[in-house]
């Protein structure tokens, strides 16, 4: 097996430990604050189990941080190269 597979292969197995205890820890979460909480936000509030909103807003903070991190990039490049804003 040459190096790069077998590198590729003991990656897979790192991610998906990482991926297994990152799932057990978040379960353990779960199971352990079962408690409903209120969360308010501009006149507006939800209450719910708190392992179900530390889980959504763990989902909306990965679909906004990655669109976040895109502008800062775009506008980034765009501030190092002025003369293609101006075309």
């Amino acid at each position: 097996m040459p190096v790069e597979q077998q590198r590729g292969a003991e990656m897979r197995w790192v991610h998906t430990a990482v991926i297994v205890v990152l799932a057990v820890a978040f379960l353990i979460f779960a199971l352990q604050n079962l408690q409903s909480v209120t969360v308010a936000f501009l006149g507006f509030g939800i209450t719910a189990p708190l392992a179900l909103l530390f889980l959504v807003i763990y989902l909306l903070g990965m679909a906004t941080g990655g669109s976040a991190w895109t502008l800062i990039r775009w506008a980034w490049q765009g501030s190092r190269h002025p003369e293609v804003a101006q075309k």
